[in-house]
């Protein structure tokens, strides 16, 4: 699929954190309270006043070169933009795309310019897609990063993508390659958190969290105001942090885990599942689990503070610094009830 800016004199404008097509959009889903909720939020998350980094990644936003037959590809490992740029042009556009660094989700391309992200989140694609159906879906994207899978699911055939990401930096990366697709393109990312769901019935059909479970000090709240968001029969994707042994277990660090502090509680793949049940989900299927390695997860160029490398045990790579057992990651599959 592609997504080609129109040439026409109408579309070429294009407007930072211009999320109007979104309010309509769930207003006609009748999510009319929540419109008017995210509106207020948004005002304070995109505060320059809050947010001291936001004139500089403006000021970048707004130096990215005009290309007016630019066109988005997501078909393949990188999310591509392609068009007509020349050599001066490429220069600043590289300026402006190292200035959001670090670049963590990936890979991207910017007309020949290739972005080598921290994550080579394609591989994690290719676990989720075979299992997933997004043809003609909304999904909300929880934790999305810089939309990334967003990109990749709208190829898929997905009608709506709405992400949520309360770092701005993210969302700042997406907006740099949104501004070279079609303005009525249907993938939007706000800077929020999960605290800015909806606690009315939901209307999505695919709602995803992944990497964020463990993050969380209640799973379990999390787990349900997921449910909350989801359409009857719509399907959670689900991936987190587990322990890669049988039994219902469940792991709490007693200070950081692979060097990070805000991980609370990583479940045996079972103890996930009963979680799941309890929260008011079913026909759930582990669609994938996979242990993280460095060539998934490493620093690069776009991304050069410590990565996974630096977060394992230099003599045993099964545990982290810590000693305790090293990233194994579970994708789980799971319908509302």
């Amino acid at each position: 699929m592609l997504f080609v800016r129109s040439t026409e004199p109408s579309a070429m404008t294009h407007t930072l954190f211009h999320y109007e097509p979104l309010f309509r959009q769930l207003e006609l889903q009748h999510q009319e309270a929540w419109s008017q909720h995210l509106r207020q939020q948004l005002q304070a998350a995109t505060d320059p006043v809050t947010n001291g980094h936001l004139n500089l990644w403006t000021t970048a936003w707004q130096n990215l070169p005009h290309c007016p037959d630019a066109q988005i590809t997501a078909h393949s490992d990188a999310v591509t933009v392609s068009g007509t740029l020349s050599d001066h042009n490429r220069q600043i556009l590289t300026t402006c795309l190292q200035s959001l660094h670090p670049w963590r989700k990936g890979p991207f391309e910017f007309f020949g310019v290739p972005i080598d992200t921290e994550w080579r989140s394609c591989l994690k694609w290719d676990r989720l897609a075979p299992h997933v159906n997004f043809h003609g879906r909304t999904v909300l994207d929880v934790g999305c990063g810089n939309g990334y899978y967003g990109w990749r699911m709208l190829n898929a055939g997905a009608s709506l993508v709405l992400g949520l990401d309360p770092f701005l930096l993210y969302v700042m990366q997406f907006e740099f390659l949104k501004k070279f697709a079609a303005p009525e393109t249907p993938h939007f990312i706000l800077p929020l958190s999960d605290a800015a769901l909806p606690k009315t019935p939901g209307h999505f059909d695919i709602t995803l969290s992944m990497g964020v479970l463990y993050h969380r000090s209640s799973p379990i709240e999390h787990l349900q105001s997921l449910r909350q968001t989801l359409a009857p029969r719509g399907t959670l994707i689900l991936e987190t942090l587990v322990l890669d042994e049988p039994g219902q277990h469940v792991l709490v660090p007693e200070d950081r885990y692979a060097k990070m502090r805000n991980v609370w509680f990583i479940p045996s793949v079972d103890m996930l599942l009963l979680w799941l049940r309890r929260t008011g989900y079913t026909n759930l299927r582990l669609a994938d689990l996979s242990r993280t390695t460095v060539a998934e997860q490493r620093s690069t160029p776009w991304m050069t503070f410590e990565s996974l490398e630096n977060f394992l045990s230099p003599q045993d790579h099964s545990k982290t610094i810590e000693g305790l057992p090293a990233p194994v990651r579970a994708l789980i599959l799971a319908d509302r009830r």
